[in-house]
């Protein structure tokens, strides 16, 4: 019963305090650098929150993703603790792919703009598209991007269909694809409640797929492949059913 209160009350807390160290830097325009104070921000929030939560993250084959490099993470997407799993394990400078709603958030949208979060609007086709093909030139340009392949979160754990625009959206960006599959966020945080149960997480990281010199008719073939490689780890983590 602790573990729930303690995360309820760390949420806002956390949620200001990492806020205000992107958000004032953003307003002095303070320029981003590897590991700089919008970096710094994100990551503390995340572990802050995991470990107000009681749970555990742990990670399979970290060791794959290069370091001299950027790349494309593509996840599936159980729970908003993906988000935390993520920004507390995912190496580098990163930022997300996110729907715009998170902007409506106070502080922690304002926080994200600051912190130069990748906003796509998923009911207006052309500008989402049009939000990816900048992406994918801050991409180009050195930047990691995480973004989720099923477009929302699972209400039941099951793994969704694949949206075709991430992988579009890879491929735009001409550098290698890690396919990851968060397990066990699910059961600790389900759609649609604040409520955690603690349990153990584990983020699993796969091979790099390179995306060099495939074009738009691709991304099927892309999708197809790192599904494929999603679905091994659920196999791996025992999530296969529900």
């Amino acid at each position: 019963m602790i573990r729930p209160i303690m995360y309820l009350v760390a949420l806002p807390v956390l949620t200001i305090y990492h806020g205000l160290k992107a958000i004032i830097p953003g307003y002095l325009r303070v320029p981003y650098r590897p590991g700089g104070v919008y970096d710094q921000a994100g990551r503390g929030w995340a572990k802050g929150l995991i470990r107000a939560a009681g749970v555990k993250v742990t990670t399979v084959g970290l060791e794959r993703v290069p370091i001299d490099r950027s790349v494309v993470y593509v996840s599936n997407h159980q729970s908003l603790f993906d988000i935390l799993a993520l920004a507390a394990t995912v190496p580098g400078t990163m930022r997300f792919v996110a729907k715009k709603e998170f902007l409506r958030i106070p502080i922690l949208g304002r926080a994200m703009k600051s912190a130069g979060q990748i906003f796509i609007d998923r009911k207006n086709l052309a500008k989402a598209f049009e939000a990816y093909e900048e992406a994918a030139q801050a991409v180009r340009d050195g930047l990691n991007a995480v973004v989720f392949a099923e477009g929302t979160r699972s209400h039941t754990g099951e793994l969704q269909p694949f949206k075709k625009g991430p992988f579009v959206f890879a491929i735009a960006s001409q550098v290698p694809v890690i396919p990851v599959y968060c397990a066990g966020t699910f059961d600790v945080l389900r759609k649609g409640s604040l409520w955690v149960r603690p349990g153990p997480v584990t983020v699993y990281f796969g091979e790099p797929i390179p995306t060099s010199g495939m074009t738009y008719e691709d991304r099927g073939a892309l999708l197809e492949r790192t599904r494929e490689v999603i679905m091994g780890f659920r196999v791996d983590a025992g999530e296969e059913e529900r």
